[in-house]
């Protein structure tokens, strides 16, 4: 018995990693336009099934698809409508791995046997005379389907032995003539080893050894499309309400085309030819129900999408997407480093979220300096605590996806947000300054004269405003934005020094107390140093925009030089 469970189980070892490799190599040669695939998913059903499928022919693995969008949707970077089109998309991808594998059977110059040293040979060839990243990739890919072959052919050679028992032939002949146990071998297998493709694997093996009556093999089918949900289900554990809902979405659906399509096949096989069920099942007629039944459920299922939906979200207990605690990331998952461009735009809302927090709390302080209210003043306090840990989330995540397989684009991207984070940062720092400055003034019976309020408001007026544009320019990658941002960064820097004089002169003809002076200086200080931090987050966007040939900051300009 070891004889043959000790190679049977090296060759599904093989064919994981193999599998494994290859989707590895497949996404990350795809990885630059993942961003641009998830931004072309619109309301549109059928684009987003379209979606689904591509993505999960590019990781070969619909479990890991489905957890992608789990990520997505945890992140608020897509709906439940668009999730549930994904994953119908994914259900039909998943049947590439399927026919990948059968051509062994109508391809013969596809034969294990053949193909497999000399796909891993050229692979290793690749990869040791390619020096770019590219040409990486290009050989894991290859050297990954090798390799999945190998383990393929590897079970299906240890299995072979199980032609002439008896007890082997009974259990799948038990599997076909009753449904549900057919049922829950495929989703238990699926369940255990949390993958669809590595399931159908293990099938294809006994299919192409001869050993699976096609009436089993199709109950067995539509429990491995139960067994993957398993995955992302666990997935979703400590994930929002809404991340939830999309586990539940993917069980619901194909719970729901098993059953159905399970009627139909007992219909099929009771009134049609009864050894029609009978008959040995091969690894291409597998391959075809598969994807038979895949796009048939697909088919049937789009107009109770709806409905899918909303029992999915009456199960979770939710009615609509909400951000429960402002500590909590919005956009960011980690499930989503898996694909690092689509992270990083992630990271990219999340800083700017975490950019207009940090806004609402500077005018918040600002307000402060005039009518000095104790809880306004906590609560800018107690909103700088909330800044402060969604900035270090923040970061730390960008400093675990610089580990990840990042092109030159994406990982500039991530160095310029870590750098945008710490102005953030320090604006909410600046924000807090001006509170306690208001605190101070307040219990020590400090006021400022209607002349000083005047230039305050002035002052705070135009660095509210060249931060506002700073976060246009950062949204938007706006360069004009950006150009805009220095121009009122110049016109801080200018008032803040013609304040500081005409302060100097009041003091001097004793029209200021010193008290109030000395927290008047400190305001503007902050004030300046805030339209620094806002330059310094344009500044990121200048500087990409300064590699394009047809850039000339002086295009954004009029003829006084102004925006």
């Amino acid at each position: 018995m070891s004889e043959m469970v000790i190679p049977f189980i090296g060759g599904l070892a093989m064919f994981i990693y193999g599998m494994n490799i290859m989707a590895e190599g497949l996404q990350n040669a795809a990885g630059s336009k993942m961003k641009k695939i998830l931004e072309v998913l619109t309301q549109n059903k059928l684009m987003g099934i379209l979606l689904g499928a591509l993505v999960t022919a590019i990781i070969q693995s619909s479990s890991a698809t489905t957890v992608m969008v789990v990520g997505f949707v945890n992140a608020g970077l897509m709906n439940l409508t668009q999730a549930i089109s994904v994953i119908m998309g994914a259900n039909i991808g998943t049947t590439i791995t399927g026919w990948l594998v059968s051509s062994a059977e109508w391809a013969k110059f596809l034969s294990p046997s053949t193909l497999a040293p000399l796909a891993v040979m050229a692979g290793v060839v690749i990869s040791l005379v390619g020096k770019k990243a590219k040409s990486k990739d290009i050989a894991a890919i290859i050297i990954g389907f090798g390799i999945l072959f190998i383990g393929m052919s590897t079970m299906s050679d240890a299995v072979k032995p199980l032609r002439e028992s008896e007890v082997f032939k009974t259990a799948f002949i038990s599997m076909g003539a009753n449904p549900l146990l057919g049922i829950l071998a495929g989703a238990g297998v699926t369940a255990i080893i949390q993958s669809s493709s590595a399931s159908q694997g293990i099938l294809l093996s006994l299919a192409s050894a001869g050993l699976v009556p096609t009436k089993a093999a199709v109950f067995i089918i539509m429990g491995q499309n139960i067994g993957t949900c398993v995955t992302a289900i666990m997935s979703s554990v400590g994930a929002s309400k809404n991340a939830k809902c999309v586990g539940t979405m993917h069980l619901l659906f194909n719970i729901t085309g098993s059953i159905l399509f399970s009627i139909i096949a007992l219909v099929v096989f009771a009134k049609a030819d009864p050894s029609l069920g009978e008959g040995i099942i091969t690894m291409t007629q597998i391959s075809a129900i598969h994807t038979a039944f895949n796009i048939g459920t697909t088919i049937v299922m789009i107009p109770l999408s709806g409905i899918i939906i909303k029992i999915a979200m009456k199960v979770n207990g939710i009615g609509e997407v909400v951000a429960e605690d402002e500590t909590q990331l919005v956009h960011l998952d980690k499930r989503m480093m898996s694909t690092p461009a689509v992270a990083v735009a992630g990271a990219k809302l999340e800083t700017i979220r975490l950019s207009r927090i940090a806004r609402e709390n500077l005018a918040a302080a600002i307000a402060t300096l005039e009518n000095h209210d104790p809880e306004k003043i906590a609560e800018v306090k107690k909103k700088e605590g909330v800044i402060n840990k969604v900035c270090d989330s923040v970061s730390e995540y960008l400093v675990e996806l610089c580990v990840h397989h990042l092109n030159d684009k994406d990982s500039e991207t991530v160095t310029s947000l870590l750098n945008t984070i710490s102005d953030i940062e320090r604006i909410g720092d600046h924000a807090e300054n001006i509170t306690e400055l208001a605190e101070e003034m307040n219990s020590g019976s400090i006021t400022f004269s209607e002349i000083a309020m005047g230039e305050l408001n002035s002052m705070s007026q135009k660095t509210m405003s060249a931060y506002d544009n700073a976060i246009k320019a950062l949204e938007l990658d706006d360069v004009s934005y950006a150009v805009k941002t220095a121009f009122l960064e110049q016109e801080v820097d200018k008032l803040e020094k013609e304040l500081r004089t005409g302060h100097i002169t009041r003091l001097s003809n004793a029209e200021c107390s010193v008290s109030a002076g000395i927290h008047f200086v400190d305001l503007l200080s902050n004030l300046e140093r805030v339209s620094d931090h806002a330059m310094n987050i344009a500044q990121a966007v200048l500087n990409d925009h300064r590699k394009e040939k047809n850039y000339h900051q002086e295009n954004f300009l009029d003829e006084e030089g102004r925006m």
